[in-house]
């Protein structure tokens, strides 16, 4: 489900295709192209199943089919959203890091959302402009979103007709299908507060009543089988546990990549969620914190409040136990956050400075993390592959302080020159970078095994 710029509506097209698809018998498995936390969590509760980003620069071609195939061998039908419009990417000459990219490594055929108001004949170079574009890519149908009426649908239908080009399969009316909340990040994550049964059966109906199911699940069927190797993702069942690994996880801390979660299985943790916003404590046994990205500024009340945990997570680290954490888990190991009103809520206290809210994005980029010493996942000169995006920034520079020192050289095709970042203290490790560690098994074994050595030392 591709679109031909952001904002065009694949979402919540993507939503509502997937919700009939479940409501017709089918076993649906999702993805999202791009590294995104939010669209995820919407697909994810459409399908009933673990939503997995598919990212050609953060990862690879090897990767992206060995983790399509392996969830996709799983289930009746697989469905893909895009990011951004289809041939977007890092690269204003070619596919690279585009949706079109994923399409093309995994034969995919791509159904094109078009934002139809104001088009009649209009539509017909729009698409042919796509569906010509570039030859690796295949444009097998077409959704045409924000159609003025149902007269209005069957004239689109018409033109692509008439034109030879790639066929209706939906006219979705404007204002047709639920509206999706959202803040400064982009969409709110989804709950079953926010898109609960009601919602998507509304979803399901409306996709249902407007568009060519059939077709569309032709279309599916028709795309071409590819090889994959099977033993680029490991299985998780039989391997075993003995390094207890705790995970934020709760409405202030929920950003992971199911794979790096599982990655971590497969190298023998066993993973262990916890709430900062409501548990008094750690669960006890740990040998290792994992606090993830997030909303902590929108809970940052909440989390302050709770001195119990916030005293146990200490302790933790007066142990020397390993603590990672990442963007919204370096907010809170900071002293806390300050907002542009003044006011200011203490957190954890162990990064020795304050992180403060922005009006605006401080950061959006890929980035590409080169490690000048070892680290928590690896030794010099390891190479990991994440990305940044926060509306956050520190108050000061850490390195130096109470024997802090950065660890990670940060570049990136966008970027220009270096940045050290990377905060490292003993076994505490605070970064704004969203890391994809799952498709560098390596760096997972490395943790684990600083796990395991601090574990055996009786700390």
């Amino acid at each position: 489900m591709a679109g031909t710029h952001s904002g065009v509506g694949k979402t919540s097209i993507t939503i509502g295709l997937v919700s009939a698809l479940r409501k017709r018998g089918l076993r649906v498995q999702t993805f999202k192209v791009g590294p995104d936390y939010l669209d995820p969590t919407y697909l994810a509760r459409a399908s009933g199943r673990p939503c997995y980003n598919l990212d050609g620069w953060m990862t690879n071609e090897q990767y992206v089919k060995g983790l399509f195939g392996a969830k996709a061998s799983q289930v009746d039908i697989s469905v893909v959203e895009g990011a951004m419009g289809l041939f977007d990417g890092i690269d204003p000459t070619s596919i690279r890091g585009s949706t079109a990219e994923i399409a093309a490594w995994l034969g995919a055929p791509i159904i094109l959302v078009v934002d139809s108001h104001g088009l009649a004949r209009s539509l017909a170079p729009i698409v042919h402009g796509f569906a010509s574009f570039d030859h690796q890519v295949k444009v097998a149908a077409v959704v045409a979103n924000h159609c003025g009426s149902e007269r209005h649908g069957l004239l689109l239908g018409k033109v692509l007709e008439d034109a030879g080009l790639p066929p209706m399969v939906g006219a979705m009316p404007r204002g047709a299908l639920p509206v999706l909340p959202s803040r400064h990040l982009g969409l709110v994550s989804a709950d079953m507060h926010l898109l609960d049964d009601h919602v998507l059966d509304a979803f399901a109906e409306v996709t249902t009543n407007h568009s060519f199911m059939d077709e569309v699940e032709r279309i599916a069927r028709q795309a071409p089988s590819f090889s994959w190797r099977q033993d680029t993702l490991q299985k998780t069942q039989d391997v075993k546990k003995n390094i207890r690994l705790g995970i934020a996880d709760d409405a202030a801390f929920h950003f992971y990549y199911p794979d790096n979660l599982e990655a971590f299985s497969v190298a023998g943790c066993e993973l262990v969620p916890f709430s900062p916003l409501r548990d008094k404590s750690l669960p006890s046994g740990l040998h290792a914190v994992y606090l993830g990205g997030g909303y902590p500024e929108e809970y940052v009340e909440e989390l302050s409040e709770n001195k119990t945990m916030i005293s146990s997570i200490k302790r933790f680290a007066e142990m020397g136990l390993p603590i990672y954490a990442e963007c919204g888990g370096l907010m809170y190991l900071s002293q806390g956050i300050e907002f542009k009103d003044n006011r200011t809520f203490p957190l954890l206290g162990l990064l020795p400075i304050w992180t403060r809210m922005l009006p605006r994005l401080k950061a959006l980029s890929y980035v590409e993390i080169t490690l000048k010493q070892e680290s928590l996942f690896g030794t010099a000169g390891k190479r990991i592959r994440g990305h940044e995006f926060h509306y956050s920034e520190l108050s000061d520079d850490p390195i130096g302080m109470d024997g802090w020192t950065s660890v990670y050289r940060l570049s990136g095709p966008l970027r220009v020159g270096y940045q050290d970042e990377g905060f490292q203290m003993g076994k505490i490790l605070a970064s704004y970078v969203h890391a994809h560690y799952a498709s560098h098994p390596d760096a997972v074994a490395h943790f684990v095994k600083s796990c395991q050595r601090t574990k055996c030392h009786g700390k």
